[in-house]
């Protein structure tokens, strides 16, 4: 494998990226690896492995990058394992979401542009479709990429996405008829932040479209059910399922 962190650079300053891919046998097919709200950090990097040990190029992109290199705001138990957001103190909470608040959904988009055209500047990447995959926060961005790059995000995969429906003019619902390839959802049936009403109007949003749909109600579970290391209705669920 070869993996490096590369000074991406945006219309606002360089975004340290974590990159990824087998050393021979590409180009390969790229795959975003949307960060979470916890920021990028080493959990996401594994992740990024994972995924290019079945020969994919991955990118990790920082969304931080404005605020400063390498911010990351998970808490854990004296166990070592990560607290999920809901079980978090008010002050554990307010740190986590004092760099999100800075972020716009438009300042995610901008980056994604320009990761996309580092993409078709990489020797070792193919030009043309991406994969993308995110949690939290980082589901959010895979349906947004999936609207906003209709021609270019074509196999989308948004675990416990945050908000997929909401009246923020940038919300990704407002964007399913641009949807293209295949999406896969992932929710959380105790998920306060999407609830099962909330993805079930999703489903129906996208039922007319092109995109090819599929999701998946997880029994039991709250909202960062997935991510390795985090804690939910006092169980791990560890590990990506591609």
């Amino acid at each position: 494998m070869i993996e490096q962190t590369i000074e991406v650079p945006t219309k606002d300053g360089m975004m340290n990226t974590f990159v990824i891919h087998p050393q021979e046998g590409g180009p390969f097919a790229p795959i975003v690896l949307f960060m979470d709200i916890w920021g990028v950090r080493e959990e996401l990097r594994e992740i990024a492995r994972r995924i290019a040990t079945v020969g994919y190029a991955c990118l990790l992109p920082d969304f931080y990058h404005r605020q400063g290199n390498g911010i990351h705001t998970e808490t854990y138990r004296p166990d070592g394992r990560m607290v999920s957001l809901h079980k978090m103190t008010g002050e554990q909470e307010r740190k986590v979401y004092e760099p999100r608040a800075q972020l716009t959904g438009a300042m995610r988009m901008d980056d994604t542009a320009a990761l996309l055209k580092f993409i078709d500047g990489h020797g070792a990447m193919r030009g043309g479709p991406v994969g993308s995959v995110g949690w939290c926060m980082g589901g959010w961005m895979v349906m947004a990429a999936a609207g906003n790059f209709p021609d270019r995000f074509q196999a989308s995969a948004s675990l416990h996405g945050t908000m997929p429906i909401s009246d923020k003019p940038d919300s990704p619902h407002l964007l399913v008829d641009k949807f293209q390839g295949e999406l896969y959802c992932g929710f959380g049936e105790l998920d306060h932040l999407t609830p099962p009403a909330m993805a079930e109007e999703l489903g129906n949003l996208l039922e007319p479209c092109a995109v090819k749909y599929r999701s998946l109600m997880h029994k039991g579970v709250e909202h960062g059910y997935q991510p390795v290391d985090e804690v939910c209705t006092g169980r791990m669920r560890r590990g990506l399922i591609l």
